[in-house]
């Protein structure tokens, strides 16, 4: 667009976690969202009845756990009449080959409607069935003014009708009188349209001639802060940059398709022709009509994959969805609430998987030490070759099937989706967010990670997308009952929880300890008393001491191998931590009764949950279920 051209609980261990969705508290409750009437300059929302948008969406929780794949579109207004028809072809070739690509994940469209290419690919997207969300930079009469001609301007209202409409809010110092003049306030909120499609969208499809620019909201402008984070210069520069700058940026995709401009210099940029397709990232520029970079394609696919198994399980996940609301009358924070159900649903699924091959696999370690002892020492025992082959196979096969089908990392990445989404909740519950758009939960989370995470993050923004129309200021009771829910006391919330786990894991690493110092105990007095008695002892009994030796050796072993594998020293300290960390933050939430302090507070211990999960996901990721690691 351009202006005047234009609960199973969470992560911890394999067989407990360390975080909550943001549907549900530590001990599976729901936190109240409440719903809160917009205030006056807040973001409007207008969905048309007939609209493919929230109302149809929003109905059935088994329909709200696809995320979708959104397009945000920047374009120049005065395309060259000539080009309109190839880059309409264009377009819709490119739309198509996204779903047929990633069909599991439904086209969002997000344009601001202006005239030119921000129209086009808004039809084109409709036509296949895609949903259009339109942020508008004015309210929807002022806007609408722009658009000289009839034709125009009822493309623009039949699009509208079409939409969600989002009327973004007036920036500070702006008023609707003052925006009937063009001028540098009408022109930044065109900018902030721009942005606001920057920050939300997942590839931004920018239909740009290449050419440098300073027009405040222009193409250009755009098209550099969706790859730098560099804010235009008519807006504050000491606002904190977007956080994606400090984690690099890596899932920021943007789809150049070139195009010429109808003005006497409007050929295209030096080296570019039109209808050429280009894929730029903040580092990179690939060829003329290359394909999608394989990093970009393996993120969507990941949330394609994700949308797979919401659907193959959605009448789990709506259950499980419908018993949270059932029991807490919570509408947990709209869209986010349906993802959460998905990813805090299959998250428990592929935990339970991770966790049942990982005692396959560790038991059937065991038995092979075992059998193999056997066949060595004992007569008449030649069958434990077989046993021991078969075990070999069984371990294999299933560590075979883990890492064919996922399991850890669909576990791994659907429980920091769960977490993320946790946060985004109790953050938007609270009024936290660093501009209007109460979505930022993903730029804290598992930045400095592998791009493909960007697709964890990608699901956060479209969930944030649908929360933009209900951006609210909650009053102290309703941010005293977000620190209720979320950090809670000794017995309940995080405080509570992190107790109970605390406690827990420490009974159970303990039993686990006194097994294996047992079973080791064990092996040394055999050991002694076979140095001891060694000339008195037969030789059959010999072998059967050492059999036995053997096999509380190989427990011991297997123990102490699975306990690393499941991390359970590093967890007990980050439990430890954690439950330190939400103790202080009580302490410091009790002490003031101003609302910005306690959001200040609460936005801090958000980020230190989720720098705590990324701790976790790393560690576990340098433990993959492989039988080859036993």
């Amino acid at each position: 667009m351009q202006n005047n051209e234009q609960n199973f609980q969470i992560p911890g261990s394999i067989a407990g976690n360390a975080g909550a969705g943001p549907g549900m508290t530590r001990e599976g409750r729901a936190p109240s969202v409440g719903d809160v009437p917009g205030a006056a300059g807040e973001l409007q929302s207008t969905p048309a009845d007939d609209a493919p948008g929230p109302a149809s969406v929003a109905a059935s929780p088994i329909h709200a756990v696809a995320s979708p794949l959104v397009i945000g579109i920047t374009s120049h207004r005065n395309l060259a009449t000539a080009e309109i028809a190839p880059i309409r072809a264009r377009v819709r070739a490119w739309l198509m080959q996204l779903q047929g690509e990633f069909p599991n994940s439904p086209l969002t469209i997000l344009s601001p409607l202006a005239e030119g290419g921000d129209q086009l690919v808004a039809e084109e997207g409709l036509k296949l069935g895609a949903r259009l969300i339109a942020p508008l930079p004015l309210p929807h009469a002022l806007y609408a003014r722009d658009f000289a001609d009839a034709a125009t301007r009822g493309q623009f209202e039949s699009l509208c009708a079409q939409a969600q409409v989002i009327e973004l809010p007036l920036l500070p110092g702006h008023s609707a009188d003052g925006l009937h003049r063009n001028g540098v306030d009408r022109d930044r909120q065109y900018a902030q349209a721009g942005m606001f499609v920057a920050r939300h969208c997942h590839v931004l499809l920018a239909i740009w001639d290449g050419k440098d620019s300073s027009k405040l909201g222009g193409t250009a402008q755009i098209v550099d802060y969706y790859l730098t984070g560099a804010l235009p210069s008519a807006f504050d520069r000491r606002r904190r940059a977007p956080r994606w700058l400090a984690g690099g940026g890596d899932e920021r995709l943007l789809c150049h398709l070139v195009c010429a401009r109808e003005a006497p210099d409007g050929a295209p940029a030096a080296s570019l022709q039109a209808g050429q397709m280009i894929w730029r990232t903040p580092d990179a520029t690939g060829q003329p009509d290359a394909p999608m970079p394989p990093a970009f394609r393996r993120v969507f696919a990941n949330a394609n994959e994700f949308n797979l198994d919401a659907a193959k399980y959605r009448e789990e996940i709506a259950a499980f969805h419908a018993e949270i609301d059932e029991r807490h009358g919570a509408q947990a924070c709209g869209t986010a609430a349906g993802l959460f159900a998905a990813a805090d649903w299959l998250a428990v699924h592929f935990q339970r998987r991770v966790l049942l091959g990982l005692r396959i696999i560790y038991t059937a370690a065991a038995l092979m030490g075992i059998a193999f002892t056997v066949y060595d020492n004992l007569p008449r025992s030649d069958n434990m070759l077989y046993v021991f082959l078969l075990l070999f196979v069984v371990g294999v096969v299933t560590s075979f099937i883990a890492k064919r089908r996922a399991w850890h990392r669909k576990y791994l990445d659907y429980r920091a989706l769960a977490e993320g989404l946790r946060v985004q909740c109790y953050w938007r519950r609270a009024g936290i967010s660093l501009t209007t758009d109460p979505e930022f939960a993903h730029d804290s989370l598992m930045q400095k990670q592998d791009i493909e995470l960007g697709w964890v993050r990608n699901v956060m923004r479209s969930a944030g997308l649908s929360a933009c129309a209900h951006v609210s200021s909650p009053d102290a009771q309703q941010v005293r009952g977000v620190i209720e829910d979320w950090v809670g006391d000794e017995e309940h919330g995080e405080l509570g929880y992190y107790r109970h786990r605390t406690e827990q894991r420490e009974r159970t690493h303990h039993i686990n300890e006194m097994i294996g110092a047992i079973c080791l105990l064990a092996a040394i007095l055999i050991s002694v008393f076979m140095a001891v008695f060694l000339r008195q002892l037969s030789y059959d009994a010999k072998n059967d001491l050492i059999v036995i030796m053997a096999v509380f050796s190989i427990i011991a072993a297997v123990r102490e191998a699975y306990s690393f594998r499941k991390a359970d020293r590093e967890l007990i300290r980050q439990y430890r931590f954690m439950g330190r960390v939400f103790g202080d933050a009580r302490k410091a939430l009790d002490r003031t009764d101003n609302l910005e302090e306690q959001r200040g507070i609460l936005r801090a211990l958000g980020e230190a949950a989720l720098a705590e999960h990324v701790e976790w996901a790393v560690m576990h990721r340098e433990r993959p279920l492989e039988a080859g690691r036993m």
